[in-house]
């Protein structure tokens, strides 16, 4: 259930950071398909493809329990906004 710790943690010892999260949501997603940190993508650098989000909350500054609640402001894909609430 997000946001309670209602049944604990399943698999304690397979849990990750936030941080290793993100990681694995941004520069994963450029590695595991064979791209690697020079892709054009999964990261935010000048030459790249400048698809991105932008969250109304800091994933690393807000206790874990209520990262559920994050919305999206805006989506920028390949430097053109596509979305923004």
């Amino acid at each position: 259930m997000p946001g309670t710790d209602e049944y604990g943690t399943v698999n304690a010892e397979q849990a990750i950071s936030v941080e290793q999260a993100i990681r694995g949501f941004t520069l994963g997603g450029a590695e595991a398909l064979g791209r690697g940190y020079d892709a054009e993508f999964g990261s935010i650098e000048v030459g790249k493809s400048a698809d991105m989000v932008v969250l109304d909350q800091n994933l690393i500054e807000i206790p874990e329990t209520e990262i559920h609640q994050t919305e999206v402001d805006t989506t920028v894909f390949r430097g053109e906004v596509v979305y923004e609430r």
